[in-house]
């Protein structure tokens, strides 16, 4: 299996550093990444790929079976990690991605040294002394809109995920990403996404953790990002001078430095 071609592997940065890989939410691809690349490369290895089913990866390796829930795109991680040599490694996740680094630190731990969980969410369904941001009737409506009108959900659901209506540009990005996902992918991957419930995996993390959410997200309130540095043992939370759910790309120098910053304490 030719994992680095499958998954659109791109290390960049420097090659001596310490190591970061850069793993997308539902609905983009490593692009996502592309303005906090040049602020990292200059200290660290950077590792960029694309899970199965996105962005340039290799299609015909998409299986339902395996991507319908989140340990399909863990596994993608830890191959991607194991063809590189990775060892201990920090794991940047955003938003999904973040649950999905506490699967794949678990399945390989070797591989895995520290979490980044950018604006994460272990359950987006409210639920009983829990608030997720959605109610069960919201996420079904979300996922029936993506089944019937791809297109038509993606120009909806870009703008509330992006957040920063004084900078349309932003959403217009997350809006071509969405459509360039091909709507059988988006379909399972949504489901995987929306559907899940991560909270019982949280108190396993035994890595140093970071829990970064942004000042103002649609998303992932902050009482996400509460819940999550509680139950993670030891996790660090930091809030990001940030609005909407991708930091990455509205506040790429934010959104750098603190990675930069807990990257360092852990190395100390």
């Amino acid at each position: 299996m030719d994992v680095r071609r499958r998954n659109n592997v791109i290390v960049t940065g420097r090659a001596d550093g310490p190591v970061l890989v850069l793993a997308h939410g539902f609905g983009c691809d490593q692009e996502m990444w592309r303005l906090v690349v040049p602020v990292l490369a200059a200290e660290y290895r950077l590792v960029l790929f694309d899970y199965v089913g996105c962005g340039r990866s290799d299609r015909a390796s998409w299986s339902e079976a395996r991507y319908q829930s989140l340990d399909g795109y863990a596994l993608d991680v830890v191959e991607v990690c194991a063809e590189l040599g990775l060892e201990r490694a920090t794991l940047v996740g955003h938003s999904v991605s973040a649950m999905i680094g506490v699967r794949a630190a678990r399945l390989a731990p070797e591989r895995i040294g520290s979490l980044v969980m950018l604006a994460p969410s272990p359950r987006y369904v409210d639920d009983e002394g829990y608030r997720g941001g959605f109610s069960r009737e919201d996420i079904d409506e979300l996922l029936g809109s993506l089944e019937a009108n791809h297109l038509g959900w993606s120009a909806t659901a870009a703008p509330l995920i992006m957040g920063n209506p004084d900078r349309p540009e932003l959403a217009d990005e997350l809006e071509r990403s969405f459509c360039a996902t091909d709507p059988a992918v988006a379909r399972v991957f949504a489901r995987a996404t929306f559907l899940s419930d991560s909270r019982s995996e949280l108190p396993g993390v035994t890595v140093p953790t970071l829990v970064a959410r942004c000042a103002d997200d649609a998303i992932a309130p902050p009482e996400v990002a509460d819940h999550v540095h509680a139950a993670v043992p030891g996790s660090r939370l930091v809030t990001l001078e940030a609005a909407g759910h991708c930091p990455q790309l509205s506040a790429p120098e934010a959104t750098a430095e603190a990675i930069g910053e807990f990257v360092r304490a852990v190395a100390r």
